[in-house]
């Protein structure tokens, strides 16, 4: 079963204060990026987010599990609890980096070396 349209709604709203919030269909479920950062993985309307060592005192007694099949384990964030949600995901965007756009298309050979070069090149 697949998170509901209205959790993931309902999830970015209650975020909204922390900086630009979009989410996009991943996994079979969703990603939430807070300024262009997958900081929340929502899956059958539960909130899963990375175990980093950054949220560990906030985190370390959260109940964990896999969102989904092939996934590591990630802690699973008691959405209610706002006082714990907002500062956990406060903290995960600070140590988030922006993913790298991928070009479309552009494929590298892995199988060409490249050629050495000759003495007079030097």
């Amino acid at each position: 079963m697949s998170s509901t349209r209205e959790f993931v709604e309902y999830v970015c709203e209650t975020i909204r204060e922390e900086g630009a919030i979009r989410y996009r269909k991943m996994f079979g479920d969703y990603m939430v990026y807070v300024n262009d950062k997958p900081l929340l993985l929502l899956c059958d309307n539960t909130v899963y987010v990375k175990i980093l060592p950054c949220i560990e005192n906030l985190m370390g007694d959260a109940e964990r599990g896999i969102p989904y099949p092939g996934a590591k384990e990630h802690y699973m964030l008691d959405f209610e609890n706002r006082e714990l949600a907002l500062p956990v995901i406060a903290q995960l965007e600070e140590v988030t980096p922006v993913p790298r756009k991928r070009q479309r298309g552009a494929r590298i050979s892995r199988t060409s070396k490249p050629t050495p070069r000759s003495q007079t090149e030097r």
